[in-house]
């Protein structure tokens, strides 16, 4: 397959797979519920990053409330030493929260507020622009957001920004931001097993980036995880998990999602693939627009994810066995 795609209705080339830098950014918190993704060792993110860069990756989603920022800078202790030219950076800002005691304590939705984070995620990436700036608020009021794409078409003529998005899962959301001029992605849930065909005719309509967030199923779908799978207490994923975790259960994988994986499981692993490869394989098969950013702690992952594009998509037929399978 062709290992790069063009990032929506804008010129920016980025490889077909991205690096999603949410569980480089180490444990939060919102009071006891943990946000992030458990321990994590700098050292190896940073190694990580090195190595996706050498397999040909040039494109890096993260957010500024990813670990309350550590995840930004330890992005951009990575990109420092003329890296940042070769790379793609998109964050995002809503969040805000405690650095120190990383709580996350509300959301600032405002223009001043907008601008605020993008001033704070620039000097933690040590960047002077982002090249994609995304919405971080899944559920909010479409009607209300018009001042919100305003003032990101203003970052973007003032070169803070090159392009902007909103990561949601609702299509009244996402075309309210497509009739910006700058509007190039959005960036929603999809995998193979949780597919949203009405957020991807919408991207495809518009011309925009699908970039896909939990593209492994917050884990589920690298083959590593059993029913008796316990995460720590302060992962995402373990026993005081947020209400809108569906993939994990009382600090164990969802036997129902389980099961699906189960089900295809010998389609993804075809041609020698792994389970995590397979499911990289779908999202590529599913739409030209679309953009997986598996997560990643280690360079083991980013090895894994990245011989994915070796492979390329899956076939029609394996599509349509799975659709099958899957009863969609």
């Amino acid at each position: 397959m062709t290992h790069a795609r063009t990032l929506g209705r804008s010129e920016i080339s980025v490889s077909a797979l991205g690096m999603g830098c949410w569980a480089i950014g180490g444990p939060s918190w919102s009071g006891t519920t943990p946000l992030g993704w458990g321990h994590v060792d700098d050292a190896e993110s940073v190694r990580a990053i090195h190595t996706a860069l050498d397999l040909g990756i040039t494109f890096f989603d993260t957010a500024n409330v990813y670990g309350a920022g550590h995840s930004e800078l330890v992005l951009g202790r990575a990109l420092a030493g003329g890296r940042r030219s070769q790379v793609v950076i998109a964050s995002k800002f809503n969040a805000v929260f405690d650095e120190t005691t990383r709580q996350v304590t509300g959301s600032d939705p405002t223009p001043p507020g907008i601008r605020a984070a993008c001033e704070a995620s620039l000097r933690r990436l040590g960047t002077d622009y982002l090249d994609l700036y995304q919405f971080h608020d899944n559920g909010f009021p479409p009607e209300e957001a018009v001042p919100v794409r305003h003032t990101l078409e203003a970052l973007v003529a003032e070169g803070k920004i090159r392009a902007y998005g909103w990561s949601t899962d609702f299509p009244k959301s996402a075309t309210c931001f497509a009739e910006g001029p700058a509007c190039t992605a959005i960036q929603f849930q999809l995998n193979v097993l949780d597919d949203n065909p009405d957020m991807v005719t919408l991207c495809e309509r518009h011309n925009l980036a699908a970039i896909n967030r939990g593209p492994l199923a917050m884990g589920l779908l690298t083959g590593a995880y059993s029913s008796a799978t316990q995460p720590s207490s302060d992962d995402v994923r373990g026993e005081h998990s947020p209400e809108w975790m569906k993939y994990f259960s009382k600090g164990k994988p969802n036997p129902e999602w389980l099961a699906k994986v189960a089900a295809i499981r010998s389609i993804l692993t075809s041609q020698g693939r792994t389970v995590a490869q397979g499911a990289l394989a779908w999202l590529w098969a599913r739409s030209p627009q679309t953009i997986p950013i598996p997560g990643f702690r280690t360079v083991a992952q980013v090895r894994d994810n990245c011989g994915a594009l070796q492979l390329g998509p899956l076939s029609p037929n394996q599509m349509r066995e799975i659709a099958t399978l899957l009863g969609r």
